[in-house]
């Protein structure tokens, strides 16, 4: 038996993260359908919520099939995120985490996100303040430190520990790291470890498959894996990593079919759940991955990219669906 907080699972936690403009309910709900053990919200501003921003408040949106369910917050001070934890905690989610991870510019130069970790006190007081306030666990994802120069993760999770939160996830990269250099793993193993540790510490970065997979398990130890940007337009990688992690066999790719139906109810749910133009802008950012080592399909690609309605859209997957393939089909690649 498995445990993340209070949250228990018969089998190896593969988590989805939280990604701003990906993981939304439609997309949680695919992901859900492939196995995503546990799923969170994009991150929500605290500030934001506490000022009754629409879009801040529709990020607390889900149903009861994405159960367990996290709701992520961010923000820079104490009081804020406290009102915002409260907030959160009226939408009935399963936890409740804070993000002092994501390195984006315009969050982490106001101190919020990976930002805060040049401030370890204030760290330790927003977690501090956020356990006191609610009742729902509350839950930590951050990165190994704010620079070469700290890698403070160790002392971080310690801290963090003593005040109280429920479990940890540790990206193994620091606020400085690029995506293209290789996460760092170490460290996340120091933390799992580390004697003093006795909460879960989850580990994420560079999960891509069910051998990177197995390997990160096998080799730190670490409570569960969350994956992140492999997932876009990619549902069936839970899937996938779940037979291999029990069988150590690699399955074959979803057939096109397959794809195009998975597809197709993501982008209903996203037209459903945020309107048609949104919907549509913002699923662009996973055709490339959907239909992924599929032979000549770069004009398909393109048409996607410029369609303006689901309509068009729904045109062209039916297009694809009965194009004759010169070459190998998905599933065979």
């Amino acid at each position: 038996m498995y445990q993340i907080a209070n949250i228990e699972f018969d089998h190896y936690p593969l988590l989805l993260a939280p990604m701003e403009d990906v993981s939304d309910p439609p997309f949680r709900h695919v992901c859900k359908l492939f196995g995503a053990d546990l799923v969170y919200s994009e991150f929500i501003s605290s500030d934001g919520l506490i000022r009754d921003s629409v879009k801040s408040i529709k990020k607390l949106d889900f149903d009861a099939f994405e159960r367990p369910f996290g709701v992520q917050i961010f923000g820079n001070a104490v009081e804020p995120m406290v009102a915002a934890a409260r907030y959160a905690e009226t939408a009935h989610p399963d936890l409740i985490d804070i993000n002092f991870g994501c390195p984006v510019k315009k969050v982490a130069s106001k101190g919020a996100g990976s930002g805060i970790m040049n401030d370890i006190p204030k760290m330790v007081a927003i977690a501090e303040a956020v356990v006191k306030a609610v009742d729902l666990p509350v839950t930590v994802k951050t990165r190994l430190g704010y620079d070469e120069a700290h890698k403070d993760i160790v002392e971080i999770a310690e801290r963090l520990q003593d005040v109280g939160i429920a479990a940890l996830t540790i990206h193994g990269r620091l606020r400085t790291t690029k995506y293209s250099e290789p996460a760092d793993w170490t460290l996340i193993g120091a933390v799992k470890n580390n004697p003093r540790m006795h909460i879960p510490i989850i580990g994420n970065g560079d999960v891509v498959d069910g051998p990177s997979a197995q390997h990160f398990k096998d080799t730190y130890g670490v409570d569960g894996l969350m994956i992140g940007r492999a997932t876009y337009g990619n549902p069936w990688l839970f899937r996938q990593i779940r037979h291999y992690l029990e069988t150590g066999e690699e399955l074959p790719p979803p057939s096109l079919e397959e794809r195009i139906r998975i597809a197709q109810i993501q982008l209903e749910r996203s037209v459903a759940w945020k309107g048609e133009r949104v919907a549509i802008m913002e699923i662009r950012k996973h055709w490339g991955s959907y239909f992924k080592g599929m032979p000549n399909f770069k004009p398909y690609k393109i048409r996607l990219m410029e369609a303006k309605t689901a309509e068009e859209v729904g045109n062209i997957l039916n297009e694809v669906k009965g194009a004759p393939w010169d070459g190998p089909s998905p599933s065979a690649t």
